[in-house]
């Protein structure tokens, strides 16, 4: 699989001089298998540019949407996305249970009047709510060779991560997960520490530093320092730091991977780490 990062910014966009390198567009994923199908995680406002991309591309005519969960900063980008106003695309809709059953109603709230001039029901786009795929077990999925779990997020109001898994290669996104205080719905530290187990790659939610969590516990983000914790505990290969505070610079980016560097090194791990970037691509 071919992972395409089009926003890695968390909480609102923030574009300006200071974030020209990791990029301003709040979250969004694309994930390309090895037969060209499209797999995108949420609709940030990364996945406007997406889209131009797609529309461009004669051969893509069907797209599958993640959803991690409904906050607007992963929904705000949807009713910019091209391939949406246009019959020749079909676009599926899947991921949690909770997900399945609401995403039309929360994306079709953000285009009502008198927040945005177009409505829902103009779009021209074929769309699908509900995953038609074969169940290889309880919450998962397969789709053309590429297999995906969902995994409850531990975040206010909910939400999913996804473990994805293609030719014996595992790419897990965890945004929005706060390590270290228990929202209704979400697993336990230890849970999360087996999830991620040996993966080939995890992006981690790593919003705040340890003194700013100090302000923001309970809020739904991780640190930096929890998020390389559980990539050493967890074995993973590689580890993304994302959803970077729409405040964080990327001086100030490029100084907490080497921070998080040092604590791998300290630990005697064997963990890459890395900040994601907007147009940043990793082939699994």
């Amino acid at each position: 699989m071919k992972i395409t990062v089009w926003g890695c910014r968390g909480s609102i966009t923030s574009p300006g001089p200071t974030t020209l390198r990791y990029g301003g567009n709040s979250t969004c994923l694309e994930i390309r298998t090895a037969t060209g199908q499209v797999v995108i995680i949420d609709a940030g406002s990364g996945v406007r540019n997406l889209g131009k991309v797609l529309s461009q591309e004669r051969e893509i005519s069907q797209v599958r949407f993640l959803f991690t969960h409904s906050h607007w900063d992963h929904l705000l980008g949807f009713p910019f996305f091209q391939p949406a106003y246009s019959d020749r695309f079909s676009i599926t809709f899947c991921g949690g249970a909770h997900a399945e059953s609401s995403i039309r109603r929360y994306l079709a709230h953000q285009m009502e009047a008198p927040y945005f001039p177009v409505d829902f029901t103009h779009l021209r786009a074929t769309f699908n709510f509900h995953c038609d795929r074969p169940h290889l077990e309880p919450g998962n999925c397969c789709m053309g060779g590429l297999a995906f779990c969902p995994v409850a997020l531990n975040h206010p109001n909910g939400g999913y991560g996804f473990k994805i898994i293609e030719r014996g290669k595992t790419f897990i996104f965890l945004t929005d997960n706060e390590l270290r205080f228990q929202h209704e719905g979400g697993l336990s530290r230890e849970q999360y520490v087996e999830f991620c187990r040996g993966a080939d790659l995890l992006f981690h939610d790593a919003q705040y530093t340890d003194e700013e969590y100090t302000l923001t516990r309970g809020w739904g983000h991780s640190t930096f320092g929890d998020a390389t914790d559980l990539a050493i505990e967890a074995g993973v290969k590689r580890l993304g730091l994302v959803h970077h505070d729409p405040d964080r610079t990327d001086d100030e980016l490029d100084r907490q991977v080497e921070v998080c560097r040092e604590r791998i090194r300290s630990a005697g791990a064997a963990v890459e780490c890395l900040a994601a970037a907007e147009g940043m691509v990793i082939d699994l």
